[in-house]
């Protein structure tokens, strides 16, 4: 069955819930580790370098959109950005991930980061929307994104990943001052990042909130919600669609509805219609096959592909992505085996 190419965006008629075919399909990290392309670019340089040199960044954002077809283009950056002109000392050290060697455990630390104008401080970000949007037809929107309070504060405590958030958390209960302070401090800083990327160009931006699914929803409600809500309410006034994701939210979804998002994002951990249901149908719903579904045979994927679909019911408002970002070693053919389903499933 051919795919006729649709004469405007179906992504960001998905974002704001219109009527449009067929269903749009971008991947969390669909530039990254799995494309012989990236990895070229990466043995030559450091994620950081890369980011900060917008030529770069610019080639490794279309590698996906030319040779998968996705409807989007995610532009090539990190959440944690935001944290360096803050003053923390960030790297990315293999086989760990991201580090911050002078992460933060207390009041005094909150105090010291710095107040910078962020818009300035990664100007390449913004120079690498601009790239992009201008190598794009209208048709491919340029998704711009940063990260949520609560998911960047994790890693600037922390000091990278972790599994029980026991520093984030002791932050949080020990010293609730300097935690709204540390908040307040990325509201603003995220908020100026994300518009200067719709300046720049971006059609529609995600915010990632990847670990919030650590709290319950008292937590949540007492300590993230009000400093969630005042960054959407600030990105509600740029005028472009947001999409509001996190992981093993299935509980909080009701609180990430209020919290703000014309789109709200699902993990892999819950139904499509169910998750729709709990954030209801006046919204939009992202998501959610589960990334390791694309090492499946291809008769299993192409069956838990048809699921999704269904579960939408040809409403309004469905963006096809996974529950989170593209695995390392991801077969690209299996992710373009996807977007060619998807797209003829729903023509």
């Amino acid at each position: 069955m051919a795919v006729t190419a649709p004469s405007t965006s179906t992504l960001l008629a998905a974002a704001r819930r219109e009527p449009g075919r067929p269903t749009p399909v971008w991947f969390m990290r669909q530039a990254g580790r799995y494309l012989p392309e990236y990895r070229a670019i990466r043995e030559k340089h450091s994620l950081l370098e890369i980011c900060a040199n917008p030529q770069l960044a610019t080639e490794i954002t279309l590698q996906p959109v030319w040779r998968l077809g996705v409807d989007a283009a995610i532009v090539f950056a990190d959440i944690l950005l935001p944290l360096v002109p803050m003053g923390l000392d960030l790297a990315f050290v293999e086989g760990e991930g991201p580090v911050l060697r002078n992460r933060i455990r207390g009041p005094a630390d909150v105090a010291r980061l710095v107040d910078t104008n962020v818009a300035n401080a990664l100007a390449p970000v913004a120079e690498t929307v601009r790239l992009v949007r201008g190598a794009l037809p209208p048709t491919i929107p340029v998704i711009g994104f940063a990260g949520a309070p609560f998911t960047v504060a994790s890693y600037a405590i922390e000091g990278g990943s972790s599994r029980h958030f026991v520093e984030t958390k002791r932050l949080m209960y020990e010293h609730p001052d300097a935690w709204n302070a540390l908040l307040t401090k990325l509201v603003r800083v995220l908020g100026e990042y994300l518009a200067a990327q719709v300046g720049a160009g971006a059609d529609i931006i995600q915010v990632f909130d990847s670990w919030v699914g650590v709290l319950n929803a008292d937590d949540y409600r007492r300590y993230v919600l009000p400093h969630t809500r005042a960054l959407f309410t600030q990105l509600g006034l740029l005028g472009v669609p947001v999409i509001h994701f996190g992981v093993n939210t299935g509980e909080l979804l009701p609180l990430l509805v209020q919290a703000g998002g014309d789109v709200i994002g699902l993990d892999w951990r819950i139904g499509l219609d169910d998750g729709w249901r709990r954030i209801g149908f006046d919204r939009g719903v992202q998501g959610n096959l589960d990334p390791v579904a694309l090492f499946a045979p291809p008769a299993e994927l192409e069956a838990r592909v048809h699921d999704i679909i269904a579960r939408a019911e040809g409403r309004p408002g469905h963006i096809f992505n996974l529950g989170h970002g593209i695995l390392p070693t991801t077969p690209v053919d299996a992710v373009r085996r996807v977007v060619d389903l998807v797209h003829t499933l729903t023509a």
